[in-house]
């Protein structure tokens, strides 16, 4: 099975989203010259994927699937358009580096996250996110039974692997958990990157949504200051 190439091109074209979102207002402007315009330009060849190139145009619409009414929102602060997992795992390190050095006496080691793996281990994280996206997108009970076949013909236009496809098939079929989703994650770090992944695609301002937060920390077991840490990063990073 193959889900980080999938999941790397769903997290970039969350760029795509916002900026036809944005782009009314913008168009006239020309680009931004802010802080998302720097990131428009940067890495994991954003030009190329929204000129539809490759899988990119078809993974904003496996996004915006997932993102149901969240579309018209904003979406996780910036960091959704940051544009694929090796910043994912840039926002996890830092949240995790600043947690660990306000812990004083606790042992500093380098925190292991996506952006730092060997393949195999990357491949794992990647299923452990997506399977928190996933979640996340359940969270406001939007996904029925219709926007879930919807769903996997987007994913399966661009990954048709059918180890893939069932995996993702049951993901969608399943009730939300976040019990179930939690055990997925068998490092710190990656329950880190689960919980950023999640972060960015809820309505923190919906009861519902983050109530459902909240109980998926907890079964994480985060640390309640990593936690905020992790939302912090979320909200404010700056790439």
């Amino acid at each position: 099975m193959n889900t980080r190439g999938l999941l790397d091109q769903l997290l970039k074209s969350g760029q795509d989203l916002l900026q036809n979102k944005t782009g009314a207002a913008k168009n006239s402007a020309g680009a931004d010259k802010g802080a998302l315009g720097g990131l428009l330009g940067g890495a994991g060849g954003l030009g190329s994927l929204l000129s539809g190139a490759g899988g990119g145009a078809l993974a904003a619409g496996a996004m915006g699937l997932l993102l149901g009414n969240k579309s018209a929102r904003k979406i996780g602060g910036k960091a959704i358009t940051y544009g694929g997992l090796a910043a994912l795992g840039v926002l996890a390190y830092k949240a995790y580096g600043n947690w660990q050095a306000n812990q004083g006496s606790a042992p500093q080691t380098e925190p292991q996250t996506i952006d730092r793996l060997p393949p195999p281990q990357v491949e794992q994280h990647s299923q452990a996110i997506l399977k928190a996206l996933i979640a996340a997108a359940k969270a406001d009970g939007h996904i029925d039974d219709r926007e879930r076949q919807l769903i996997e013909g987007e994913f399966s236009k661009f990954n048709n692997d059918p180890g893939t496809q069932q995996w993702l098939q049951a993901e969608l079929s399943k009730p939300l958990d976040p019990a179930e989703v939690a055990r997925a994650a068998s490092t710190p770090e990656m329950a880190a990157e689960m919980y950023i992944a999640s972060v960015m695609l809820v309505d923190e301002d919906s009861f519902m949504e983050r109530s459902y937060l909240d109980e998926l920390a907890r079964q994480l077991k985060l640390d309640p200051a990593l936690k905020v840490e992790l939302e912090k990063q979320v909200h404010t990073a700056d790439l």
